[in-house]
C-alpha cells in the first residue's frame, strides 16, 4: 500500500527554519515571543519530517505528488540544472534525526541561553543552521547540497564565535599551556575563524570535484548521474575517476573533522554548550557522512562491471575514518576540559561512520556499510547531544569547564548523573543501549568484509572509548569535590539540577538511546535501516532488486572480540576513577615513558602545534620578513630615493622656471615696456606737433621713394 504525500511537505522541512531565521530580527524587541517562535518553527519542521517518515515506519511506501511546490523546480535552465528534493526512507531518517535532535536542543537553549546578550543573533543562526543542514540532507543534486554546505559553515563560524568579546572565561583550552612553543588556548573569535578556514580547505576541494564531475557528466543530479555510466568511463580513461571522488570526499574530511582536517573541532568548543550539541555532535559534523553516502553509491554502481577501478577511493575513506577514530580517542584519554573530551569523542565516533561508508565498496554487500553508518549516525546524535547538554549544565552549576574541578556530583544532581551514565555507556558500546548495536554494526561490516586491519583498529578504539567515557564519569560524579567546587559551596552557591526546560530534553534523548537499544533485537532496527538503505539504492538504480539483497544478522564473533576491548577499557576506568583504587598521577609519574606518552597525547600528537608552525607562523614570519627586508629595506628605500630625486628635479625645475623662463619673459616684458614708455612720450596731445611730425614723415617717405625709384636722375 502506498501513501500519497504532497511534495511541499518536503520543502517545508527546510523552508520553515529559513523563515524562522528571518523572523528572529523582526521580533528582537519582544524577546519572549522571539525565543518561543524560534523553537516553534523548529518543532513544525520536525513535524513535517516525521509525517514524511510515518509510511515507512508503518511498513508502507510513500508516493510524493506535486502540490503547491513541485518536487523539482527549474533553477538554471541554460545549463539544464534543476532544484529538487529527495523522499526515500534513508534520506527521511537522516532528516528526522536532524529535525528532532535540533528541536530538543532549541528547547534546552530557552533556559541555557537565558540572559545572554545577542540572542537575536543566536536564534537567527540556530534556525539558519537547521535549514541549511536539512538542505544538505534533502537536496537531490550536488550543487544544491553545496549551497547548504556553505550555509552551515557560515552558521558554524558565527555560533562558535558567539561570545566574540573574547573574555578569558569563554576561551577554549588552558591559557599558558603550550606545545612546541605554541599557545594551546584560543578565544572564541579565533576558534570560529579557525573552523571557518580549515573547513574551507575541504570545501574548495569538494567544489573542484563536483565541477570536474559536471564537466564530464553535464549534470549535478544524483538521479541523472546514476542513469548513465559514460561520465564514469570517461573519467576513468582520463585518470580522474579516483581523484575526483577523493576531491569531493575532501569536503567530508573538512566538515566532519577527519584527519588531517580535524584540529578545528576541539577548539570549536569555545561556543555555548547548546551550539556544541547541535552543530558539533548531532548535525553539522554529520554532513560529511551524508556527502559520502551520496557519492559512494553513484561512483560504485556507475562502474558495476568493474568496481575495482573505484576501490582505492573506498579504501582511502575507510582507513581515514579508522585512523581518525583511533587518533581522536587517544587524545580524549588525558583531557580535563569536559567539552573538549567530548569533541575528541565526536571526531572519533564520526570516524566509525566514515569507516562504515568506506567499507561499502570493500564488501560484497554494499548496503551493509550504508546502513551501519546510518545506525551509528543516529545513535551517536542521540547520546552525544545528551552528553553535551549535561556538560553545559555541569559547567553552569560548577562554574568550571574542567572535570577535575568538579567531583562527587551524583548525589546532588541525580537526574543529570543518570543521563550522563546512560549516554556514556551507550558511547562505550555497552549492551543493550543503542551505541552497542550501532558500533557492532560498523565493526561487523569490517569483519564480514574480511578487513581485519580495520576491524582491529575499530575494536581497540572501542576499548579506548570505554576508558575515557567512564574516566570522565568517575571524575565528575564519583571523585572528590574539586577545590573550586568546595569554594563555591562555602560561598553558598547551591549545587542543584537545572530547570525542566534543560533536563527534560536530555532525559528524552537518554530514553531514546535506551529504547532503541532495547528494541533493536526485537524489532530489528538494524534490519529496518538496511531496508531503508536498499530503498535508497534502488531509487538511484532501479535495476537493483530485493532478491539480490543480503540480510545481515547480528555477528556474535565480532561483538565478542570487541567486547573484550570494551571490558578492558571499562575495567581500568572503573578501578582507577570509580572505585578509586589507584592514583592516576602516580601511574603517570613525573618522568619516563608513561609521562612522555601522556604529554604526547595531551599535546594532541603535536599535530595542532605543527599546523600552527607551518600554516600560521611560517606565513606570518614570511610576511614580516617581507615587511622588514623587502618593503622597508627595499621598496621603502626606493620610494624615499624616488621621492628625493623627484624633490631635486622639482627644485631644479623651479630654478629654471624662476631664473630662465621667468627671466626671459620678464626681459621681453621690460623691452616692451621701454619702447612703450618711449612711444608714450610722443603722445603729447598737441595738434600742431602731430601735423609737424606727420609732415616730416611724409617728406621722409617721399625722399625714400625718389631715391628708391631713381626719379632723381630724371630731374
Amino acid at each position: 500500500m502506498s501513501v500519497a504525500i504532497p511534495s511541499y511537505y518536503i520543502w517545508m522541512v527546510f523552508v520553515l527554519p529559513f523563515v524562522g531565521a528571518m523572523i528572529a530580527p523582526l521580533l528582537a524587541r519582544v524577546p519572549r515571543i522571539r525565543n518561543y517562535m524560534a523553537v516553534l518553527v523548529s518543532f513544525l519542521s520536525a513535524v513535517f519530517a516525521l509525517y514524511l517518515l510515518l509510511p515507512f515506519l508503518q511498513g508502507q511506501s510513500a508516493a510524493v505528488y506535486d502540490f503547491i511546490i513541485p518536487a523539482s523546480l527549474p533553477w538554471i535552465p541554460e545549463l539544464g540544472i534543476r532544484a529538487g528534493v529527495l523522499s526515500d526512507p534513508y534520506t527521511l531518517i537522516l532528516s528526522n534525526v536532524v529535525a528532532w535532535v535540533s528541536f530538543l536542543i532549541m528547547v534546552y537553549s530557552l533556559d541555557y541561553m537565558k540572559g545572554e546578550r545577542g540572542l537575536t543573533r543566536y536564534w537567527f543562526f540556530m534556525n539558519f543552521f537547521i535549514a541549511n543542514m536539512q538542505l544538505i540532507v534533502l537536496s537531490d543534486n550536488f550543487l544544491q547540497l553545496f549551497f547548504g554546505w556553505e550555509g552551515v559553515g557560515l552558521a558554524s563560524y558565527a555560533l562558535i564565535g558567539f561570545w566574540h568579546t573574547d573574555e578569558k572565561k569563554y576561551w577554549v583550552g588552558t591559557p599558558g599551556q603550550s606545545a612546541l612553543g605554541e599557545e594551546q588556548a584560543y578565544p572564541p573569535s579565533h576558534a570560529g575563524m579557525k573552523a571557518f578556514v580549515m573547513t574551507r580547505v575541504g570545501d574548495i576541494a569538494m567544489l573542484a570535484g563536483i565541477m570536474i564531475l559536471f564537466i564530464y557528466a553535464g549534470t549535478f543530479s544524483y538521479q541523472q548521474l546514476a542513469k548513465s555510466s559514460d561520465w564514469a568511463i570517461n573519467l576513468s580513461q582520463s585518470g580522474l575517476l579516483v581523484p575526483v571522488a577523493l576531491l569531493i570526499f575532501g569536503g567530508a574530511v573538512g566538515k566532519s573533522a577527519q584527519f588531517p582536517l580535524h584540529e578545528w573541532l576541539p577548539d570549536a568548543m569555545a561556543g555555548p554548550a547548546s551550539v556544541s550539541a547541535l552543530i558539533h555532535a548531532a548535525t553539522m559534523v554529520k554532513a560529511g557522512v551524508v556527502l559520502v553516502a551520496r557519492v559512494g553509491p553513484i561512483f560504485y554502481f556507475a562502474l558495476s562491471t568493474n568496481p575495482s577501478l573505484i576501490q582505492p577511493f573506498f579504501t582511502t575513506v575507510a582507513w581515514i575514518g579508522a585512523f581518525t577514530a583511533f587518533l581522536a580517542a587517544t587524545q580524549a584519554l588525558v583531557g580535563f576540559e569536559i567539552k573538549k573530551i567530548m569533541a575528541y569523542s565526536t571526531i572519533s565516533q564520526i570516524g566509525y561512520m566514515i569507516m562504515a561508508l568506506g567499507l561499502t565498496g570493500l564488501s560484497t554487500n554494499f548496503s551493509q556499510g550504508l546502513s551501519a553508518g546510518l545506525y551509528q549516525l543516529t545513535s551517536h546524535a542521540i547520546f552525544k547531544a545528551a552528553l553535551f547538554m549535561t556538560a553545559g549544565v555541569l559547567i553552569h552549576v560548577t562554574g568550571s569547564k574542567y572535570i577535575n574541578e568538579m567531583g562527587g556530583l551524583r548525589d546532588k544532581m541525580k537526574i543529570t548523573f543518570v543521563v550522563f551514565l546512560i549516554a556514556a555507556a551507550s558511547l562505550s558500546g555497552i549492551p543493550p543501549l543503542s551505541g552497542f548495536w550501532s558500533k557492532d554494526a560498523v565493526l561487523a561490516t569490517a569483519w564480514d568484509a574480511g578487513q581485519l586491519g580495520l576491524f582491529i583498529v575499530g575494536a581497540v578504539t572501542a576499548g579506548l572509548t570505554a576508558f575515557y567515557a567512564f574516566r570522565m564519569l568517575g571524575i565528575v560524579f564519583f571523585g572528590k569535590r574539586g577545590e573550586n567546587l568546595q569554594n563555591r559551596e562555602r560561598e553558598r552557591h547551591e549545587i542543584h539540577e537545572p530547570g525542566p526546560l534543560m533536563w527534560v530534553p536530555y532525559v528524552i534523548l537518554a530514553l531514546g538511546t535506551v529504547v532503541i537499544g532495547v528494541l533493536s533485537p526485537v524489532v530489528s532496527v538494524e534490519g529496518a535501516l538496511e531496508s531503508a538503505s536498499n530503498a535508497y539504492l534502488m531509487s538511484l538504480f532501479p535495476k537493483l532488486t530485493q532478491a539480490g539483497i543480503v540480510v545481515v544478522h547480528f555477528n556474535i564473533v565480532s561483538a565478542l572480540l570487541t567486547g573484550v576491548f570494551v571490558i578492558i577499557g571499562l575495567g581500568i576506568a572503573t578501578f582507577i576513577y570509580l572505585a578509586g583504587k589507584a592514583d592516576p598521577r602516580q601511574l603517570v609519574g613525573q618522568s619516563g615513558y608513561v609521562r612522555s606518552l601522556y604529554t604526547f597525547l595531551e599535546n594532541r600528537w603535536y599535530i595542532n602545534a605543527v599546523y600552527y608552525k607551518i600554516f600560521v607562523n611560517a606565513p606570518v614570519s614570511f610576511s614580516r620578513w617581507l615587511l622588514v627586508r623587502f618593503e622597508i629595506g627595499g621598496l621603502e628605500k626606493v620610494n624615499i630615493a624616488g621621492a628625493s630625486l623627484a624633490w631635486l628635479a622639482s627644485a631644479a625645475g623651479n630654478w629654471i622656471d624662476r631664473n630662465v623662463v621667468d627671466g626671459a619673459a620678464n626681459g621681453i616684458s621690460s623691452v616692451g615696456q621701454y619702447f612703450s614708455r618711449g612711444a608714450r612720450r610722443i603722445q603729447s596731445g598737441v595738434l600742431e606737433q602731430y601735423i609737424l611730425v606727420f609732415s616730416v614723415g611724409m617728406l621722409v617717405l617721399l625722399i625714400v621713394f625718389v631715391l628708391a625709384t631713381g626719379l632723381w636722375r630724371l630731374a
